[in-house]
């Protein structure tokens, strides 16, 4: 094996789609990919916030936390 067979194969026109229904071409390693933000629906680019909760973060924070309260002891009063 040479140094030229370690690359994999490039794509001038690999299709990105975004979860808010653009389409595009890039180059990439990869015939075709899907992305949750896109310079169309970026703040950054677009000015207006939107939350994006990415495999229920926020879901999981809060069962951790559940969790944590419950192993807790109780205090108990003193006399």
């Amino acid at each position: 094996m040479t140094k030229q067979d370690i690359h994999p194969p490039y794509n001038q026109k690999a299709k990105i789609v975004c979860a808010c229904g653009a389409e595009f071409t890039a180059g990439s390693t990869v015939k075709s990919m899907e992305v949750e933000v896109c310079s169309h629906c970026h703040p950054v680019y677009t000015g207006k916030q939107k939350f994006v909760d990415t495999a229920g973060r926020v879901e999981r924070y809060e069962k951790i936390l559940k969790r944590s309260k419950a192993m807790q002891p109780s205090k108990k009063k003193g006399k």
